[in-house]
């Protein structure tokens, strides 16, 4: 059994001023529309859940060298374009919650997780889907490898690299420490994010299009 490893000791102001950027960011993501069909359609409960179990197993799976900066398979590509930007800040913030229930988060550290690791990408994941949208032709094969092989690859080098900023701040680590140690990690870990968000994405729209809410069928198939 993995235990909790303890990250660095973090100034208690910039604590709750993580938890209100998260808590800002969590009230802003709640449509009364959404939440509401969410209620009514058990599919949707089951689909927000299944995707919170699966963010715990590839959260619970890490490895790292330093306290604080795990590395680990992210997900996040592949359930913001399955869910939706609202509906994976609530899975992530469920499946967080969970983590930090059974220990394997720190309620310190869990703040810095929740923006880090879960809204940051989520976010930044459903800008680049937007992006794609707008810009590029909407074909099939656009949207498995540019929305979620290619931005899945770009969201893990994201998270390093946010996380490495938010440490070097703070000053729980020196550049050194974080470019010898952590930052060099981005050439080991996009290509296996981009493979796995890739293929979960690839298997839905083959086989379960319905059940991704960014694939669109008159846009993507018809074209």
């Amino acid at each position: 059994m993995l235990e909790l490893i303890e990250a660095p000791i973090i100034n208690s102001t910039i604590q709750v001023m993580t938890w209100l950027i998260v808590g800002c960011i969590f009230l802003l993501s709640i449509s009364k529309k959404q939440y509401q069909r969410l209620l009514a359609t058990p599919a949707r409960q089951t689909g927000v859940f299944a995707c919170a179990l699966v963010f715990i197993l590839l959260w619970r799976i890490k490895a790292g060298i330093l306290p604080g900066l795990e590395l680990h398979i992210l997900g996040v590509t592949a359930i913001t374009l399955i869910l939706g930007w609202r509906f994976a800040l609530l899975s992530a913030t469920l499946a967080s919650l969970l983590l930090a229930a059974f220990n394997q988060i720190s309620i310190t550290q869990l703040p810095v997780h929740l923006l880090l690791s879960a809204y940051l990408p989520i976010l930044v994941s459903y800008g680049l889907f937007i992006l794609c949208y707008s810009l590029l032709p909407r074909h099939f094969f656009i949207y498995i490898f540019v929305c979620a092989f290619i931005c899945a690859a770009l969201i893990a080098c994201l998270k390093i690299i946010a996380v490495s900023v938010f440490y070097y701040l703070t000053g729980s680590y020196n550049w050194f420490e974080l470019s010898e140690s952590y930052l060099y990690l981005c050439a080991i870990i996009w290509f296996p994010e981009a493979m796995l968000n890739g293929m979960a994405i690839t298997l839905l729209i083959t086989y379960r299009p319905h059940w991704v809410k960014t694939f669109y069928d008159k846009d993507y198939l018809d074209s």
